[in-house]
């Protein structure tokens, strides 16, 4: 099952995904929340509430064309997680680029490394990325698998990782390199506002058998520019969660960004920043595709 948050005449509302159009919550299931976040919290029974709603049948679907796609989760209670690194050949596109300071000569990473993003850069499908946040002509995309949590937890272990997992959602992990290479940590490269698009839509996990299968798609203005299985992660997703939550609880709708495949911008010779004009699209099977404009 695929969730959106849409927004109508200006208030954010909760949704299903389907081939006839968006199929409002409210609509499905008075009784549940109009937001995803509240979806979340009230975990497994909210959606099998909804599935058995929508096999009913008997509820008309609103034109996507009609309303405005929000990302998932608009403001995350908290700063997103990422991991750095988490794909070998990006790993070694980015070591060798001179954009690196985060280790020492080492291309493939010991333990996952691990950053954050600033609530405020979520923005949702279609939405424009503002290059002018970074100053310095570097910007970058990364098309990333996000992970969203569905059942708080600490000391969560590899085996039971996957349980407490909601879902799974498409980040584009945008980054300003050379900030990110001058303050020689990720922080401050990758949070400024419009830097963390997000969408179209959470695919619940009860819809993903195996989720190394699933394939990332990045092209930049229909070109394509990253491809890679999920599967070929660096860390999976079981060992980040197992990784996050040794000392920190996680908490229902928290977000990690696993990480990027080889192709990002500056691992071509020249690198092939992004500009004013371009238009970026992620894909992910089943997830949908997250596209951005560049202004």
């Amino acid at each position: 099952m695929r969730l959106v948050t849409y927004a109508l005449d200006g208030v954010d509302h909760a949704a299903v995904l389907t081939e006839q159009g968006i199929v409002p919550v409210l609509s499905l299931a008075p009784e549940l929340p109009d937001s995803l976040a509240g979806l979340i919290a009230a975990g497994a029974p909210a959606v099998a509430r909804l599935r058995q709603a929508l096999e009913a049948g008997g509820v008309e679907a609103l034109d996507p064309a009609s309303v405005t796609l929000r990302a998932p989760l608009p403001e995350p209670r908290r700063n997103i997680f990422c991991v750095g690194k988490n794909y070998v050949e990006h790993a070694g596109e980015f070591q060798g680029s001179g954009f690196d300071s985060s280790s020492a000569g080492e291309v493939q990473p010991e333990v996952p490394i691990l950053f954050t993003k600033a609530t405020t850069s979520v923005i949702g499908p279609e939405d424009a990325v503002e290059s002018s946040l970074d100053p310095t002509g570097t910007l970058d995309y990364e098309g990333e698998l996000a992970v969203v949590i569905g059942t708080a937890g600490r000391g969560i272990s590899r085996d039971e990782a996957l349980s407490h997992v909601f879902g799974y959602t498409i980040v584009n992990d945008v980054t300003a390199r050379a900030t990110q290479k001058r303050h020689k940590q990720w922080f401050l490269g990758k949070s400024p506002d419009t830097f963390c698009p997000m969408g179209p839509a959470i695919l619940t996990a009860d819809a993903v058998p195996d989720l190394g299968a699933l394939r990332l798609v990045t092209r930049v203005n229909g070109e394509l520019r990253q491809s890679a299985p999920v599967s070929d992660l660096i860390f999976d997703v079981p060992t980040i969660i197992e990784t996050l939550s040794a000392a920190t609880t996680l908490l229902p709708g928290d977000i990690i960004a696993t990480g990027t495949p080889a192709g990002v911008a500056l691992g071509f010779t020249p690198p092939r920043f992004l500009k004013p004009g371009d238009r970026v699209e992620v894909e992910i099977d089943g997830i949908g595709v997250l596209a951005n404009p560049i202004a």
